[in-house]
């Protein structure tokens, strides 16, 4: 259903008008200077533009975004009639409006901003603006109210209004004081919950007690916020980590580091168990306590690597939160093969594997030896193919190749014995998933093609083959055994 106002301005040409000029939102101009998306997948509609080259999108067919032509969007309001409102009442000459002032100076602000506007531009302002805001039955609301709706829609721009470049995926911007850090968000629950079970609250022992991803909020929480009494909950949730050894040993490794740094006898054998026998007396748990926090579990919340969230989040289930930080970190990553490697990673376990192809992309090329060459283009393949993008996945599969010189010269730095080590292994395997992704496609041309490459790789490896096979998924196994029975022979 079209929103009651954007459909006045489509079918009143009077208002639109007025819309556009002196308030610079055109829908004459309902398109944007390159092709974009969001990230979160959510629907996104041109409605307007501005004279600047900027447009206004409809995000989810309710919210409006502004994006510029230089590179920065953000959430606007959270209908198109809110977003006129402030358009109209608060229009884009009145600059360095902040929360601070109270009505009688905001008034003043946007009253002296005016008058410069009717001198310069628009000598008949008032009149466009009252014909407007009668026109789209627009609420008269106070504008400190009207300004603090501006101010919230633009804090929740991230995660679900951030806007991509589709074609080179970098997210537009958006300024410092509207992104919100992502420790302040993951952190959220942990922090209410440890004031809850500093309360004595029974409900929320047993739900720390019962929840692994609650309690590792908990102890980041208690880590950054220490007291000197938290000791019998400190014991409490390292009991319970000891317990029931997840597979996430850092919350493990961090609440004996909070129950050491106590220093009491009592608790050296609880912390004997967790730490593996690291800790024997109450004087070398303080020292060892103190060790750790040297090398990882500091009090400064800001000392803390941006991955620590990004994995919280993805645990409790944040995975826009995730994706945005990584996206925006990606951004503004240079070449830094650590750094791509992790941020790859990280966004192939959130299931981004468009943004995941993106940094290994960038890792690739900065790989200097052929192992390490063939080692991340295997990856790339992978990635791409998972995307959807098989042709992408295929010249992916060329630069491994090329890298230990199979079906081909082999360079004089290509990697030695490849075809009898796991590299090869899994190469072969992508090439299998490759052909059977093809296949499943249609793209005939490309299965034959990577399947002529897959069987001379198996060739390669000969009395290999069978060590190799015994690795393969059961996918690419029965692309060895159907599709090879079934593609076409090869020269």
């Amino acid at each position: 259903m079209t929103d009651r106002v954007l459909r006045l301005l489509r079918t009143r040409p009077d208002l639109a008008g007025l819309a556009a000029f002196p308030f610079n939102f055109d829908v004459g101009r309902a398109y944007h200077v390159e092709e974009v998306h969001l990230a979160s997948g959510a629907s996104l509609e041109p409605i307007a533009g501005d004279d600047t080259g900027g447009t206004y999108f409809l995000c989810g067919g309710t919210a409006v975004l502004h994006a510029s032509s230089e590179g920065d969007a953000v959430l606007l309001a959270d209908s198109v009639e809110e977003a006129l409102e402030v358009l109209v009442r608060l229009p884009e000459w009145c600059e360095d409006l902040t929360a601070e002032l109270d009505e009688g100076g905001l008034l003043a602000q946007v009253r002296a901003a005016d008058d410069e506007a009717r001198e310069q531009f628009a000598p008949e302002l008032d009149a466009q603006r009252a014909a407007l805001i009668t026109g789209l039955g627009l609420p008269e609301r106070p504008l400190t109210e009207l300004l603090a709706l501006s101010q919230s829609a633009a804090g929740r721009t991230d995660p679900d209004h951030v806007l991509l470049n589709s074609h080179e995926l970098c997210a537009y911007r958006l300024d410092e004081p509207f992104r919100r850090p992502l420790r302040d968000v993951v952190l959220g629950p942990g922090r209410e919950a440890l004031d809850r079970l500093r309360s004595g609250d029974p409900a929320a022992r047993e739900a720390a007690a019962a929840d692994p991803v609650l309690r590792a909020g908990v102890l980041r929480a208690a880590q950054y916020d220490r007291r000197g009494d938290d000791l019998p909950l400190l014991r409490f949730l390292l009991e319970r980590e000891d317990a029931t050894r997840t597979e996430w040993f850092e919350e493990r490794l961090l609440a004996a580091v909070l129950v050491a740094s106590h220093g009491q006898d009592a608790d050296v054998p609880l912390l004997r168990s967790a730490t593996s026998g690291q800790v024997t007396d109450s004087a070398g748990a303080v020292q060892w306590a103190r060790a750790e926090e040297m090398k990882r579990y500091g009090r400064e919340v800001a000392a803390a690597g941006e991955f620590t969230w990004i994995e919280l989040a993805r645990r409790q289930g944040r995975i826009e939160h995730a994706r945005v930080a990584l996206i925006r970190m990606l951004d503004d990553t240079g070449p830094d093969a650590d750094r791509l490697r992790e941020l790859s990673r990280a966004l192939e376990r959130i299931g981004d594997h468009a943004q995941a192809a993106r940094a290994q992309f960038n890792l690739l090329s900065l790989q200097d030896t052929a192992w390490d060459r063939a080692s991340e283009a295997y990856v790339l393949a992978r990635l791409e193919r998972r995307k959807g993008d098989l042709a992408a996945a295929g010249r992916a599969l060329e630069r491994a190749r090329a890298a230990v010189g199979a079906g081909g010269t082999a360079p004089e730095e290509a990697v030695s014995q490849w075809h009898r080590r796991g590299l090869g292994r899994l190469i072969t395997e992508q090439h299998l998933e490759l052909t059977l992704a093809a296949a499943q496609t249609g793209d005939a041309e490309l299965a034959r093609t990577t399947m002529a490459h897959s069987r001379l790789l198996l060739g390669v490896i000969r009395k290999e083959s069978v060590k190799a096979l015994s690795g393969l998924s059961s996918r690419a196994k029965w692309a060895v055994s159907g599709l090879a029975r079934r593609a076409p022979d090869t020269p």
